[in-house]
């Protein structure tokens, strides 16, 4: 196979449903990631949240692509699974917790019937605990788990040729979510609105 000329596109996606507890944590994740990681021009990192079929023009666009979302693999909650390439789409539709879900394999379906389909795939997904409190924040096992979870996106960057440095004390990028909803703007207003209801 002959040499790349150039670096690989890679897309780093997180999906998912913020207001539905550990349906958020795809987007969670992918939100850490871009506070914590400077990443190499080649990488994009992208909200995905629950767009569906929005997304297919950015998976046509990337060589490769890592998913962050909340999974339901029947393991116990907060376990971290990496599930890679033509596993990917049996894992986002087998066991639909959400629209999101089968909304994200009719993406990867769609941008292979379009001739335009990532060369490698990986999906790092969390066992969800709770997917019923609407407007609840991340459940403790599936919290737990976010450093674990950008641990394994780094290592798999870094397999596909994408160093990425950890950001300097005091390099604060922009939000890659709007500030109400931002990881920690939105845990403060949860608990201020449950301490008020309770």
């Amino acid at each position: 196979m002959a040499a790349r000329a150039e670096p690989p596109r890679i897309l780093v996606l997180g999906i998912g449903n913020i207001l539905w507890a550990d349906e958020g944590f795809g987007v969670r994740a992918v939100e850490l990631f871009h506070a914590r990681y400077r990443i190499p021009e080649n990488v994009q990192i992208l909200d995905g949240g629950t767009q569906g079929l929005y997304l297919v023009q950015f998976v046509q666009e990337a060589d490769d692509l890592l998913v962050f979302d909340a999974i339901d693999y029947g393991l116990e909650p907060g376990t971290l699974k990496i599930v890679r390439d033509d596993e990917v789409p049996k894992f986002t539709g087998s066991k639909k917790m959400s629209l999101h879900q089968t909304g994200f394999q009719e993406v990867l379906s769609a941008a292979d019937l379009l001739g335009s389909y990532p060369e490698r795939l990986a999906l790092v997904g969390c066992q969800p605990l709770d997917l019923e409190d609407w407007g609840g924040p991340l459940t403790q096992p599936v919290r737990d788990k976010l450093d674990r979870a950008l641990d394994m996106a780094v290592a798999i960057l870094a397999e596909w040729g994408a160093i990425c440095v950890p950001r300097a004390a005091g390099d604060n990028p922009p939000s890659l979510l709007g500030n109400d909803i931002d990881f920690s703007n939105y845990e403060r207003l949860q608990a201020a609105t449950r301490h008020q209801g309770g």
